[in-house]
């Protein structure tokens, strides 16, 4: 979960001194910027960030797959709650991605990364140590063709991944993890929080930002700096989205619905998306299997390990995967430390050498092709080779959900391999 990249180029809002207060955000103690969250983004352009110039296009690595990938957007509405960030709202609406596997995609345009007024959103300030402008978020494509046609299974179902990012990051940062797994079968439904993503855009060309969010963090910041409740806030909206698209699934369109093995339901998010995996999977026993990427189970950092959520508290009886960044994991992490311990189920503890919180996302293929020094880099990605980090996360993530979901086994989460050395087993 991480807040710390709160910034934003607002100009009708103040800018008071920056006060920075520590708070667990994925299972690193980061800084988050409160009372002076609309900081001018000039002033925290990263050091080495280039001038202004055309963002990059940047390219995620091909999917490694048998199946081609087709994609499409869709809004869900929920007309049986307010929404909760926007109380006058009397329902929640919510836009979705679907990734499956398709036939011959002939005459589909390749997907574009993000759509061009939440990239607009994205690109208007620094984010995870991106220069403002330094990527061209709506120029970027992947490798998914809009609409093609699902491919058939042989009348088999299909198994469904739901995946939710790090708190207030956008549904696409697990673009090259979705399409991964959709290029080996499954079906990904990537959500996007509104109201906390900084852009979300929906069919009639509305963007929803996060001022609500932004607004809720400044507040917390002049009340005394006590941020659990927000991040209380966050995670419940989450949970509360990620059990309605589950209820949605079957009803999802294009024949992707029809298709879904509504038995073989997994769910998988990075940082705060990796809390919501876990707190949904406790909370609803549609969820088969998780996995959290370094991602926090507690709603505070000061002390740490005082206010766990239910599913640290209890653990799980299903299987469930754990990845975390060099030096976080179940033994000096209180609150997987507790999930360990309490959870029953089938349970792998990875650890990736060198690497920092955003390895686990989009950035480790994105950063490194932005114009950054080497020293963002690795303030945000760590040390590790960037494309040894999405290799391992895709291979691990994929033998897991293969083994719980697919009926398959390549026995990699057995023990330590030599295919990827910087991935370390953590024994309790």
């Amino acid at each position: 979960m991480d807040l710390s990249d709160r910034q934003t180029s607002r100009s009708t809002r103040p800018s008071p001194p920056a006060r920075r207060g520590a708070l667990a955000l994925g299972l690193a103690v980061a800084t988050v910027l409160a009372a002076g969250a609309a900081a001018p983004v000039s002033a925290q352009e990263p050091a080495g960030a280039p001038g202004p110039r055309d963002g990059v296009r940047a390219t995620l690595p091909a999917p490694t797959g048998p199946h081609a990938i087709g994609t499409y957007s869709t809004r869900l509405v929920d007309r049986s709650r307010h929404d909760p960030w926007v109380g006058s709202q009397p329902y929640r609406e919510l836009m979705v991605s679907v990734w499956y596997p398709a036939r011959a995609s002939g005459g589909h345009p390749v997907a574009p990364y993000m759509a061009k007024g939440a990239a607009a959103r994205w690109n208007a300030g620094v984010r995870h140590g991106v220069p403002k402008g330094a990527v061209d978020w709506a120029g970027m494509r992947t490798h998914a063709r809009q609409g093609a046609p699902l491919k058939a299974a042989g009348g088999k179902r299909l198994p469904v991944l739901v995946y939710s990012a790090g708190a207030g990051d956008p549904r696409t940062w697990g673009t090259s993890l979705a399409e991964e797994m959709a290029s080996r079968g499954y079906v990904v439904v990537t959500v996007d929080h509104t109201y906390e993503s900084p852009g979300v855009e929906f069919p009639d060309g509305s963007v929803k930002d996060d001022t609500p969010l932004l607004d809720a963090l400044a507040q917390a910041e002049q009340n005394g700096g006590n941020l659990r409740p927000l991040m209380k806030k966050v995670m419940d909206a989450r949970v509360a989205d990620d059990k309605f698209v589950l209820d949605r699934l079957k009803s999802l369109p294009h024949g992707v619905g029809e298709a879904i093995d509504s038995r073989r339901i997994g769910m998988f998010g990075q940082s705060g998306g990796g809390m919501a995996a876990a707190q949904t999977m406790y909370e609803d026993k549609r969820v088969k299997a998780g996995v959290n990427l370094d991602g926090t189970l507690e709603h505070n950092s000061e002390p740490v390990g005082t206010h766990l959520t239910p599913v640290a508290r209890h653990g799980l009886d299903r299987p469930f995967l754990l990845m975390g960044r060099d030096g976080s994991d179940h033994t000096t992490e209180p609150s997987w430390g507790s999930f360990w311990k309490h959870s029953t189920g089938w349970k792998r503890d990875l650890n990736l050498r060198g690497a920092r919180h955003q390895a686990y996302t989009d950035l480790a293929s994105v950063l490194p092709q932005a114009g950054v020094g080497r020293d963002v880099v690795k303030e945000n990605i760590g040390t590790v080779d960037p494309a040894r980090a999405t290799a391992a996360q895709r291979a691990y993530v994929a033998s897991f959900f293969d083994r719980w979901l697919g009926g398959r086994n390549d026995h990699l989460l057995d023990g330590p391999s030599p295919r990827f050395p910087e991935v370390r087993f953590v024994r309790p």
